[in-house]
């Protein structure tokens, strides 16, 4: 038997929605014949399913919490740390829910982010396509590496989901930005993507369709991993966002080269062919730099005679008019620390400098004075400011400079030590190189790590052997980049012995005040004075050898 109150509860709901339904109701309907809210009629008519259509709450957009902003979980560290916000703007907590929106997207670009696919330095594979790049992480091209997957960071991987979507199961694994050196060179062979601002020495750039971000000439938007930045909402006057994180304009290129000596059969190749075919093949590299550094042993002396190909004796000098090489190829700094360089005397040295200083080139390692040839010269560019420092290492038999007489600096490693850790300590960045004892082995001796670690644990960011005729080892840090011997550059050793026709220019790149790439440029001597470009089988040939000697 029904309550008296559940039935005077169905009564009253009945009579409110029969007078709900009859308010809204614009024709005649059973619902308006109703005379009693008892009725079965009233109670089935309402609920019929052909006359109800649920309210489309589903199609509702948000409304955006007023002042408020979004940035995608996708944006670089390094670029939120460059946004502040203002204090009555909030953080909304998705897109929809934004007044204002900062994103990886190509909707409205502002600006643009520059990743570097990367190895391990020690990495004979140069580049890849783009189009292999995107296929491995689609998972369908894995092979292409020897040790899959792709690392990277989880912003990192956010960024490049945005442009090429979801990457494929197994493609890629998230590793903690600052544990992602260690677990490359932990697997080598291996790659990486990581932005732009996070290179350093301990990394080779790998380029994608032959470009890369380290370049001089690199164009973004021909590049496969430049990610565009947005702003979506307005970008309001208190907004400030960097529009990359490479700028042309703090980036500086120095090539560094070994051993220079316009003597001998190379100074007779010279005569017989032309004074700037030596430099006919790597002249481009070594102009394209910024800056250019040579280390020529031998002096330019007035009186030199004509050269003999097979000389007997190794005193050496050149004749002044073969300085037109050394311009030809762009030399903006010559080192002063070779053996040779007082070989033809006193008056030799001067007339060198004398020919050094009307071209407005710099000079270390050597001078008129042995205080003037142990300064550290400075050379700004783009705002990054390079201290080259050098020395002969072989003693005073070969580095004649003194009190009042010119030639070559012999080190004083103790005190260039302390010069370094100033040089550094002064904001500068500081090139330490020497000429140290000739071996004709691919692997450093004793000797040489113990010098070179001595300048880089003073804080020598680049330590760089000028003496090798055969090219030698490294040992790479993020903070400090040691090449034990990078081989000749115009010498005419060839044929002397098959490692003494191979060797290295060292492009060093530099960026916003630190030294975050070196490119191993690869050469080898077609005769006794000219080197070409290695072609790629024989650059994985050296590359193979001169790395297992490093210890890699």
């Amino acid at each position: 038997m029904m309550g008296k109150g559940i039935k005077f509860q169905l009564s009253m709901l009945l009579m409110l929605l029969a007078a709900a339904v009859s308010g809204c109701a614009k024709t005649e309907s059973p619902i308006q014949t109703l005379q009693t809210p008892f009725s079965t009629a009233v109670i089935k008519t309402p609920f019929q399913p052909a006359t109800w259509t649920p309210a489309p709450t589903a199609t509702l957009t948000p409304t955006p919490l007023p002042n408020s902003i979004w940035l995608d979980p996708a944006l670089p560290a390094a670029l939120r740390s460059q946004i502040t916000v203002p204090a009555d703007f909030g953080y909304a907590p998705g897109p929809a829910d934004a007044t204002l929106r900062i994103e990886v997207s190509a909707e409205e670009p502002v600006g643009i982010w520059i990743y570097a696919l990367a190895a391990p330095f020690p990495t004979i594979q140069d580049g890849v396509k783009a189009e292999d790049l995107r296929a491995v992480w689609q998972g369908k091209m894995i092979h292409l590496m020897e040790s899959p997957p792709l690392l990277m960071s989880e912003t990192t991987m956010k960024a490049i989901s945005a442009l090429w979507g979801t990457p494929a199961p197994g493609a890629v694994q998230i590793t903690e930005a600052e544990k992602l050196s260690h677990l490359a060179w932990e697997r080598r062979p291996s790659w990486v993507i990581i932005p732009f601002e996070e290179l350093n020495p301990t990394w080779k750039v790998l380029a994608v369709d032959g470009i890369s971000p380290i370049q001089k000439g690199f164009i973004p938007s021909d590049y496969a991993l430049t990610m565009p930045i947005s702003v979506i909402g307005g970008a309001p006057g208190w907004l400030q966002i960097p529009n990359s994180n490479r700028d042309p304009d703090k980036l500086t290129t120095l090539a560094m080269t070994g051993v220079t000596a316009l003597v001998r059969a190379t100074a007779f190749t010279m005569e017989i062919r032309d004074i700037t075919y030596p430099g006919l093949d790597v002249g481009p590299w070594l102009r394209e730099a910024d800056i250019t550094h040579i280390s020529n042993e031998v002096a330019f002396a007035r009186n030199c005679p004509y050269p003999d190909p097979v000389q007997v004796g190794v005193k050496f000098c050149s004749p002044p008019r073969y300085i037109e090489l050394l311009e030809d190829v762009g030399t903006d700094i010559v080192e002063l620390s070779g053996d040779h360089l007082s070989d033809w005397g006193a008056e030799a040295v001067l007339t060198t400098l004398k020919l050094y200083d009307q071209r407005g080139w710099l000079y270390y390692g050597g001078g008129e004075t042995l205080n003037e040839g142990r300064q550290a010269v400075i050379i700004e560019h783009n705002g990054n400011r390079l201290a080259f420092i050098g020395c002969n290492a072989k003693g005073s038999s070969f580095a004649h400079a003194s009190a009042n007489n010119p030639g070559a600096a012999t080190c004083d490693f103790n005190w260039m030590a302390a010069e370094i850790t100033r040089l550094r300590g002064e904001g500068l960045i500081p090139i330490a190189t020497f000429q140290h004892f000739e071996y004709y082995t691919y692997a450093a001796q004793p000797n040489q790590i113990r010098d070179a670690g001595k300048l880089s644990q003073a804080g020598a960011v680049i330590v760089s052997g000028s003496q090798a005729h055969q090219p030698q080892g490294f040992e790479v840090s993020a903070e400090s980049f040691v090449h034990h011997g990078l081989g000749n550059l115009f010498f005419d050793q060839y044929n002397l012995r098959p490692d003494t026709e191979k060797a290295f220019i060292d492009r060093h790149i530099f960026y916003d005040g630190r030294h975050i790439s070196t490119e191993l440029l690869t050469i080898l001597f077609i005769d006794y004075a000219r080197a070409r470009p290695m072609t790629g089988e024989e650059r994985a040939v050296l590359l193979d050898a001169v790395f297992n000697a490093s210890g890699w």
